[in-house]
């Protein structure tokens, strides 16, 4: 039984079409997205980027697919939307949709303390600060963690990259950090109450262990079963076979004077846990399938992975009057501060980043969106019925020559949907 949330959010997905795999890219409109391939093929050629895909679609399936520069610099290989592309923390909305269907099936719910599928979450610890030889000091948390905590960075977990106060315990304990695929990235402690604010951070790779708990089923079998193959998701999972490795796009360092740098990189192939918050791969296909899914209230490829009312959930505020906080940096090669909507409140559903008011693009108010480390993007606009993604990689994370095109795809998008709107 679903136990939070209200209905207004849900109603943007009752009765929505079902729109299946085999749908064609409905041919062009004139210019209608001239200035979108124009501003991609400009960032090519001034290299800017080496290589993006940015897809969309509506309602009536993908309207528009860019293919731009390379996937493999040693290959010359040119981008595909089946080009292999790390997720990395567009991971965690395949593993909340996952979770939600178990609360679905009422296997587990929202309110119910974590502990009760995961025993090792019944006596967390706050770290409250460290002593004078530098040793963390831990005091027993007041309020238990919940399913919801989990599903929402409220937990009290955060991520080391935007947590010097975590990266300190990390130095100081030798805690592995959640990015080795070590079991012992769990041993961290919470950094705040659950409940008392949000931060980023690894509650959705307990909610992966979660799921396996509930399931009886590690997370690559669940996703598998349960949404890669109902959806038509070929190219997707943690552990990467022959085939789609050799389709793996190039990652790529910003250097200080602009220019790329080819960094190999790869998500632990032989993980002591499945990272339900970052260990995935897809492809730009892939991903929209499930994007179109979420859009569609869950219904896509002839398959219904989830009611429509709990998409509807999802994807609106779960977290009250809290509100979610710019991610400071405290590792610059990895990732640089991100705030989506700086001038704004935005909120946090069942993992999703919320804005409360219209985008600086074109997006809706109340429209979810999030990213990936290696600088991926996604939003899914529910009021205009629009989903949208761009695929690179490159680190550090939210690079501004990256997000500026992010921006520019989805107002071009946007303005030639308004234009020449698809019938």
């Amino acid at each position: 039984m679903l136990t939070r949330g209200g209905t207004a959010a849900a109603v943007a997905y009752l009765g929505a079409a079902a729109v299946r795999a085999s749908d064609e890219i409905p041919p062009r409109i004139g210019r209608k997205f001239e200035s979108i391939d124009g501003a991609f093929s400009k960032a090519v050629d001034d290299r800017t980027i080496a290589g993006a895909v940015a897809l969309a679609a509506t309602q009536k399936g993908v309207v528009y697919e860019g293919l731009f520069g390379k996937a493999n610099v040693e290959t010359g290989a040119p981008m595909r939307s089946d080009t292999v592309f790390w997720l990395l923390s567009m991971t965690k909305a395949i593993t909340a949709t996952a979770c939600m269907q178990l609360i679905e099936q009422g296997r587990l719910k929202l309110d119910d303390d974590a502990s009760k599928y995961l025993p090792q979450l019944a006596e967390p610890k706050v770290l409250i600060g460290f002593d004078a030889n530098g040793q963390p000091q831990l005091r027993p948390a007041r309020n238990s963690i919940k399913v919801h905590h989990l599903l929402t960075h409220t937990s009290g977990y955060t991520y080391s990259i935007w947590s010097d106060v975590l990266s300190r315990y990390q130095s100081a304990t030798g805690t592995p950090d959640i990015s080795t695929g070590k079991n012992g990235a769990f041993d961290a402690p919470l950094e705040f109450e659950p409940g008392e604010r949000w931060q980023y951070g690894i509650g959705m790779d307990w909610i992966g262990k979660l799921v396996e708990a509930v399931s009886n089923q590690s997370l690559e079998v669940y996703f598998r079963e349960n949404l890669f193959a109902p959806l038509g998701m070929e190219d997707s999972g943690f552990l990467i076979g022959s085939q789609q490795k050799s389709r793996v796009a190039t990652c790529f360092t910003r250097e200080a004077n602009g220019g790329l740098k080819p960094t190999p990189f790869e998500m632990p192939q032989r993980p002591e846990f499945f990272m339900g918050g970052a260990g995935a791969y897809s492809t730009p296909r892939d991903y929209m399938m499930f994007l179109q899914a979420l859009l569609n209230g869950g219904n896509f490829n002839g398959s219904q992975i989830l009611k429509p009312e709990t998409v509807g959930m999802m994807v609106q505020n779960q977290i009250g009057n809290l509100n979610v906080r710019k991610m400071n940096s405290t590792a610059p090669a990895a990732s640089n501060s991100f705030d989506q909507f700086p001038d704004q409140k935005h909120k946090w559903g069942y993992s999703f980043d919320i804005n409360t008011e219209e985008g600086p693009h074109g997006r809706s108010a109340g429209s979810a969106s999030w990213a990936g480390l290696l600088n991926c993007y996604f939003w899914i606009d529910p009021i205009r019925k629009v989903t949208g993604s761009l695929f690179t990689q490159i680190l550090p994370f939210y690079d501004e020559h990256v997000v500026t095109l992010y921006g520019d795809f989805e107002r071009k998008l946007y303005d030639g949907l308004e234009h020449f709107p698809i019938k």
